[in-house]
Formats: structure tokens, sequence, C-alpha cells
């Protein structure tokens, strides 16, 4: 054989690999990535890129373990499926070459072809351009109406009015019907709208709901909640977007939170599911120093049994039980206090029916969910103005941001104005134009929860949001809403330096190497080690394998000549297991302070 049929017979099977690698990388790639953002678009279909971005860059602790599961049964199945189609076209044609070459291209042509569909469709549906247009145009738009709560007089009332506030997730006025200003011919959640048409929604003359608009950036679980105790939207620069690294959440900003407990409240948030979750733990421990009784908590104590957990948690029955048992506490104490409430049963998809709800819309389980919270959320006030300090407590309820569920309110006309659920209960304050239904948003709940308090505003406003008892415009009045959303959807230099403070994470490379069976160790080597602030003491190493990390060991690596970390973990401490060595680490900067690098789980070989 000469050297250009060795050429050739080269080229033939290199060109054979690179067809079945390229079939094989981008079949299994290309419907991994399709099925993922169906999944996502079915999951959630309102999903904006704003929420997308920041929840990428946020830890997974907390999260539902029904979600990932959903995604994994969603995706992965069909992935498999994928790569044995792949597989078994290979074996069929493989001594077939011209329809083996066919084959593969083929496959190679539709992998790429679903790919950019699928990518496509997420460009439009994210709405990627115009995203990226406003990440790119700077508006004065905060930095011009932000007012500083540290730079405004506020007065509390001699006797101080206690708060219960409760986030009602995905609560909407449009559950409710059509005469009642909802979007549907029977409503859903009767009782919330009685409670909102004979206290305060701020409709003014009309018996139609009303509530706030979610502007950009608003519309999660906790930029809602940021947005209704700090008036402003949970803007953060992509680069900087590092809220899982952080021990501070937007530094230096002053909240509903931090002006309660300035003045001596006493602060919890009670929650069903992991507070940890997006960021509402650090938010809420950062901003008022709430004790914070979550899921978490509750199985700790005893108030749970052991191993139970549904849906995101515990469900809201057992809330709103909870809620009681904190209030009874409180009241006897001699500060006031602030008990604020997230309920989660009507999270998306299609809500958690409990044993207590009734099926009263048949096989319409989200709207079963919903009416069964809008029952519990009466019940639950009713009880609390049956209570001796109702008389000194102003109640908030307020929905979080409009549903996610994916087609609860498809069929709500494009024309239909959503707003989140609004009701102010035992306010100490009067609306200054009683028959004006008023235009807001829910920044507007930073003042207007403190002037429901007996809390005097000097100049009304807080944040970009208005107290809505008293006559000054919203900024939604002055500038209208679509104005506002096209205005906070770009850069703003003051959220830029408000977030300035945010720092890279600190980060290594850590590389397992061979387990040596004769001496029962497994080397590791830690590399690459970016962002710690100062010179490194130490690098410390936690190992554990069992749940609940009963056989936690803590290990210090050591530095080698070439700068990197080094250290042997003894296997036969740990019974010689195989598998579920967890393995993190952790480096000690010069001012003492622990900062995590990176960790693992492996099995032994």
């Amino acid at each position: 054989m000469n050297a250009k049929d060795v050429f050739l017979k080269f080229t033939k099977r290199t060109l054979y690999f690179l067809e079945a690698f390229l079939a094989i990388v981008l079949g299994v790639c290309s419907v991994l990535l399709s099925n993922s953002i169906l999944w996502m678009f079915d999951t959630w279909s309102y999903l904006t890129m704003d929420e997308l971005v920041y929840h990428l860059n946020s830890p997974m602790e907390g999260t539902s373990k029904e979600i990932i599961m959903e995604y994994v049964q969603y995706c992965v199945p069909a992935t498999i499926l994928a790569l044995l189609v792949i597989m078994i076209v290979m074996i069929v044609f493989h001594k077939r070459k011209w329809l083996y070459h066919i084959a593969m291209i083929g496959i190679i042509i539709f992998s790429v072809l679903l790919a950019g569909y699928f990518l496509h469709m997420t460009w439009v549906r994210l709405d990627i351009a115009n995203y990226s247009e406003n990440k790119g145009t700077y508006s004065t738009f905060i930095d011009d109406n932000y007012v500083d709560p540290n730079d405004v007089v506020i007065r509390f009332p001699e006797q101080k009015r206690n708060l219960i506030y409760i986030y009602l997730e995905s609560m909407e006025t449009t559950y409710a019907d059509v005469e009642d200003g909802g979007a549907f011919p029977e409503s859903y959640i009767p009782e919330l709208t009685k409670l909102a048409q004979e206290n305060e929604d701020f409709s003014g003359s009309e018996i139609k709901l009303n509530g706030g608009y979610s502007m950009p950036q608003t519309t999660w679980t906790v930029a809602a909640m940021f947005a209704q105790t700090a008036g402003l939207p949970l803007s953060i620069p992509l680069e900087n977007n590092q809220m899982n690294t952080q021990d501070s959440f937007f530094l230096g900003t002053s909240t509903l939170g931090d002006i309660l407990q300035r003045a001596g409240y006493s602060q919890t948030l009670l929650i069903g599911s992991d507070a940890t979750f997006g960021g509402r733990r650090l938010l809420f421990s950062g901003h008022g120093d709430f004790t914070i009784h979550d899921y978490n908590y509750a199985a700790s104590e005893g108030l749970i049994p052991e191993g139970y957990r549904v849906w995101w948690g515990y469900e809201d029955k057992r809330l709103f039980e909870f809620a009681k048992r904190e209030l009874r506490s409180l009241s006897r104490q001699e500060q006031p206090f602030n008990l604020t409430l997230l309920t989660v049963d009507t999270h998306r998809e299609d809500g958690y029916l409990c044993q207590d709800c009734p099926k009263e819309f048949g096989d319409d389980q989200y709207a079963n969910v919903i009416a069964c919270s809008s029952k519990k959320v009466a019940e639950f006030v009713k009880w609390v103005q049956r209570q001796d300090f109702y008389e000194n407590t102003t109640i908030v309820i307020a929905g979080d941001h409009p549903t996610m569920d994916s087609d609860f309110c498809e069929d709500v006309g494009l024309d239909y104005t959503r707003k989140v659920y609004t009701a102010y209960i035992n306010s100490a304050a009067e609306p200054a134009k009683p028959d004006l239904y008023r235009e807001y948003t829910t920044f507007d709940h930073f003042p207007t929860t403190l002037a429901s308090m007996g809390v005097e505003i000097e100049g009304n406003r807080l944040g970009l949001g208005t107290n809505l008892f008293s006559g000054e415009w919203t900024l939604a009045e002055r500038y209208q809403r679509g104005r506002m959303e096209i205005e906070l959807s770009r850069q703003s230099k003051f959220m830029e330096e408000l977030t300035s403070y945010i720092k890279e994470a600190p980060e290594a490379v850590l590389t397992l190497l061979d387990y040596d069976i004769t001496t029962g160790t497994l080397p590791i080597q830690i590399t690459d080690i970016e962002n710690v602030e100062g010179d490194i003491m130490a690098v410390n190493v936690a190992v554990w394998t069992e749940e609940g990390q009963a056989d936690l060991q803590w290990m210090q690596a050591a530095p080698n000549e070439n700068g990197e970390y080094v250290m042997d973990i003894n296997i036969a401490s740990f019974g010689y297991r195989t598998e579920n060595y967890h393995i993190d680490v952790y480096a000690v900067p010069e001012n003492g302070k622990t900062v995590f690098l990176t960790g693992t789980t492996a099995a032994i070989d």
C-alpha cells in the first residue's frame, strides 16, 4: 500500500469518526436543548429575561425537589432515546458506507436546524433583542424619581401599630368575575374580593377591584418582596449578578424592615419553603434582622412530622396555623411586631391542592387551589379580627406578582390589564381622595404600608413609591405605566452605584486524582484560586458521605512548590465507602473570614 492509499484510508477513517462524533454530540445536545426550552416555557409561560438571568446566577439551594424532578422527567428520557436512535442508525448502516454518510450528515443537519429553531424561539419569546438594547441604553428615570428614606423625616405615632403583611403567591385581581373587575365569568376569589371591597384597595367609588402593576424586574417572588419593601426593582448588573456569593442584599438601601427595626419592632418572616431560595433569607435577615421561621425551622423544631415535605416544603394550611401560634406569642411582647407571611400553594404549575380544599371547579386544579387560598386567607383574617391585639394592628394583603402558571390566564384578552391583589385592612389612615380610582404599582406599597400604620412621611414618597392614602400622584399616574415599563427596563447609573459593592465570587478548580487502593487515599488538587481578597492563610476541605453531614471531617490542604494546594482524603476513615463523597473547599484569607471556593460530589472507582 503506497503513501497515497494510506493517506486516503486515514482520511476516510477520520471523516468516519468525525461524522459519528458530531452526529452523537449535536444530536444529543440539540434534543436536550430543545426539551429544556420547551420545559422552561411550559413551566414559566410568562418568563422574562430579567428573571431568567437572576435565577441562573442564584444558588440552587432551597429549590423545590419537584421542580428538579420535573425537569429530569421531561428532558432526560427524550435525550437518552435520541442517543439510542443515533447508535442504532450507526450500527444498521455501519457497513453501508454511503447510506452511513447520508444518515450521519442528515442527523447533523437536523440537529443544527432543531437547535436553531428553538434558540430562535427563545430569542423571540424572551425578547432578547429588546433586552440587549435596553441593557445598552441608560435611563435617568430611577435617578430622577427615587426618594431615599434616609433623607426623609418619618414619624411614628405615640402608640405604634402592629403589622401583619401577607404576600399571596401569584394572586391577581384577574381571578375575580368580570362584574367585580376580574377576567372570568365566575369568581375564583369571592372571599378576597369581599375583603378588598369592604376595606381599602384604592378603587375609589368603583366597585371593581384595584391592584398594583408589576413593573419590570418585580415579577418573581424575591423581586416582588424587594419592590414592595424598598420601592425599587431588583436590577443587578449582569456582570455582577452574584447574589449567591454575597453576605448582604442591596447594601445601603433602606427598606420597610430597616425602618421598623429602627422604630423598635420585633420582626418575623414565616414561610413554608426554604427561605434561602432566591435570596429571601438574605433580604430579610439583612434588612430588619427578621427572625426567620421557614420549612427548615419547622422541621428542626418538630412542628411538622419527621421527613414531612410537600410541594415546596409545607402547605398553607399549616402556614396559617403556625401564624396563629406566632401571633399569640408576639402579642404578649411589649414591643410592637411585624409578622410577614408568604403563601406558596398557588405557585406554578397548577398549584398544590391540600386535603382541606374542595374541588368546586371540577378538574381545574389551579382554580380549586386559588379558591381554597381565598377561603383560607379570609378565615385567617377573621381569626385575627377576633383577637385582642387586632384593634392596634394593620393587615396588608398583597399578591407578589402575576401568576406564572402556563395556561390558566391564556384566554384572558390582551386588552385586560392584569394586576396583583391588594387590600389594606384596619388602616390608621383614610384616603385623601376617597372617590379616586388610583393607578399604582407595587412600589407604592412601601410608603403606603407605613401610612396605614399611622406613620407620617415627609413628602409622602419613599423609593419609587407614593403613599396612596395621600393626594400625591403616583409615578404611574404621572408618567403612565407604559413609559415606566420602558424606562425601568433600561440601565440605571443609580442602580449600578447601588450594586457596586457586589464582587465576583471566589472560586477554584478542584481535581480528584487516581484513588490509591494500596494506601486507601484519594489525592486531590486545588488550583486556579481567584477573587479572594488578600493573602490566603489556609485552604480547608470539608468531606462527608452521610446525609446531614453526620460523618463530616475537616482537613487542611498544603501548598506545593507550584502554588497549588494538595492533600489526601483518607478513605479508610469513611469505612472505604465507594460513593457519595461530598467535598467542599474553603479559603481562609488574612482577614480570617472563611470563603467558599468550590465543591463536588464524587464516587470512588
